[in-house]
């Protein structure tokens, strides 16, 4: 399996086998060269595609689900977070919110409006600050934890369910997901709706041999974005799918 920790053994393994053979015919030092350079490439890309797992475990679909995840992050946002719950009511469908800590504090009216309409909210860190793939782990536990109070002092539950900021995961981060127990959810279905991709382009993107299972990334932070839902939710309906809380779709707790 390709991972932080098998990548890691192979290249030492293959270190110490260039070293003996330096040693033992004088091969040179310079085919370290590639050997170190694979281990960032993978290191670098596993880091940051969630769908790899390859710091720590994430759920990003279920393929044998009979039903489809909708999730959103980044909220709430006074702005569009509201619209998006009305969409859903309209449609009978259910979705995940995962949420930025500072903006709960600002509206928590729209956190208790989304626990009313029977949706699913979990953990986006404090800050989703640019470099949060930078922090260290005790810092990693106290946005993920800030962000826990706050919904707790809101809500009065805990969430169990945590998406990294950026889909970006590492030894630190599977170390604080660790110590919280959280189950870290993650998708196979990126829309790219923050991005300068039109209307279509995101809506195909989305349905392109969408299947049972699969967990869809969107934001709720844009007009262009509602727009979209509502043509995915009437393509939904068409294919006789159903969209369900990450939770259902899993069969995880989502708090505590």
């Amino acid at each position: 399996m390709l991972n932080f920790r098998s990548v890691n053994i192979t290249t030492g393994i293959l270190f110490v086998l260039f070293i003996c053979l330096h040693f033992l015919i004088n091969m040179s030092f310079w085919w370290l060269l590639p050997i170190g350079l694979a281990w960032l490439v993978l290191t670098i890309l596993g880091s940051g595609l969630i769908g790899w797992n390859y710091h720590l475990k994430t759920l990003n679909n279920n393929p044998n689900a009979n039903n489809i995840a909708i999730t959103f992050d980044d909220g709430p946002n006074p702005d569009f977070t509201p619209k998006v719950l009305k969409v859903l009511e309209t449609y009978r469908a259910e979705a995940t919110f995962f949420c930025i800590g500072k903006h709960i504090e600002s509206h928590p009216d729209i956190i208790k409006t989304i626990i009313e309409h029977g949706h699913t909210i979990g953990n986006h860190t404090y800050s989703h600050a640019n470099n949060f793939g930078f922090f260290n782990t005790q810092k990693v536990i106290a946005e993920l934890q800030k962000t826990n109070t706050i919904v707790k002092n809101v809500l009065g539950i805990t969430p169990c369910l945590y998406r990294p900021a950026f889909g970006v995961t590492n030894p630190k981060i599977k170390r604080a997901v660790k110590h919280l127990h959280l189950t870290t959810i993650g998708w196979n279905r990126r829309s790219f709706d923050t991005t300068n991709l039109n209307e279509n382009q995101i809506f195909n993107r989305i349905t392109k041999n969408l299947k049972k299972g699969d967990v869809i990334l969107l934001h709720d932070t844009s007009e262009k974005t509602i727009r979209v839902l509502e043509r995915l939710l009437l393509f939904l309906q068409e294919k006789n799918l159903q969209s369900v809380t990450v939770n259902d779709l899993f069969n995880v707790k989502a708090y505590a």
